[in-house]
């Protein structure tokens, strides 16, 4: 039986790079070899030619280029068939993604913490007590009193009081702008966020998480670099991730609440933010029908391949 023929993709470059090497070495020979005749030694080489056959009716045959036709039409099929059969067995290989097991499985409790989007300002501080000053007992205050006359005779003038006009109060001040609404994040929700990819899929919630979770657990490995500090001494452990599903599948808000040193942390980060990047975002999370912030929990193991 004969073994079923694969070419990764620079098996099938280096087949078609050396067919085109080789035309190009023969043009290059072919040519130099039939410049290299000069017109009067092919005159000499054939003046005693007297051969008037149909097979000789070319003036010059050691420059006929149809004389080494089938050669050439031989090698130009041998070519074909060879790069049609590399390029049929050209097979693409899929590198295969290792997924720790237990990969979303939590080795301690982590304790959660809601992101607030907006904190309240601080209260006013309180104002100063009174100072209060006292007055020895010794002190005597002595009010003088003038008393004036306010008998009304014949000759007395009483003259009209004169009306002050009274300034306009000045207007109230603006009413104080409105507090911002702070949108609630929930921990869990009746639909919780789905990672994108199985929307599509026929079947229920359940089936199409535990398929959205296998295709972010595939993402996340996929992408993940292991840095190379923490490659080279050894470090292995579980980081945890978290960040919040927005409304409109978005991923925003990311912390690191468990590291184990050594870039892992940040590696963890920099996958989780990449999710933005992916053309499709996440399915958000649903309560009573309508989409909310869900706070979102995500372990990531790092373990060194045996």
């Amino acid at each position: 039986m004969f073994k079923e023929l694969e070419f990764s993709t620079a098996g099938v470059l280096g087949v078609v790079l050396v067919i085109s090497l080789i035309i190009i070495g023969l043009i290059v020979y072919f040519k130099r070899k039939y410049r290299s005749y000069s017109y009067k030694d092919l005159l000499e080489a054939n003046k005693d030619n007297k051969d008037k056959s149909l097979a000789s009716r070319s003036k010059f045959p050691e420059v006929d280029v149809f004389r080494n036709s089938s050669v050439f039409f031989n090698f130009g099929m041998a070519a074909a068939v060879a790069i049609a059969l590399v390029t049929i067995s050209w097979t693409a290989y899929e590198h295969s993604v290792v997924i720790p097991e237990g990969a979303l499985d939590l080795e301690d409790e982590v304790e959660v913490e809601i992101p607030r989007t907006a904190e309240p300002p601080p209260p006013p501080p309180p104002p100063p007590p009174p100072v209060i000053q006292e007055v020895p007992d010794e002190e005597v205050i002595e009010d003088k009193v003038e008393f004036k006359s306010q008998d009304v005779t014949e000759e007395t003038k009483v003259e009209a009081p004169k009306e002050e006009k009274k300034a306009a109060p000045p207007p109230p001040p603006p009413p104080p702008p409105p507090k911002p609404v702070e949108e609630e994040i929930f921990k869990v929700v009746e639909q919780m966020p789905r990672f994108p990819g199985c929307e599509d899929m026929a079947g229920t919630d359940a089936e199409k998480e535990a398929c959205a979770k296998q295709k972010m657990l595939e993402y996340i490995y996929k992408n993940l670099k292991y840095p190379a500090i923490a490659r080279e001494n050894g470090v292995e452990g579980q980081v945890v991730i978290q960040f919040v599903v927005d409304k409109d599948g978005s991923i925003s808000e990311t912390k690191v609440v468990r590291d184990i040193g050594a870039g892992c942390g940040a590696a963890a980060e920099a996958v989780v933010l990449g999710m933005n990047n992916m053309g499709k975002k996440w399915t958000p999370g649903k309560q009573r029908g309508r989409p909310v912030k869900v706070l979102y929990t995500l372990p990531v193991k790092f373990k060194l391949e045996g």
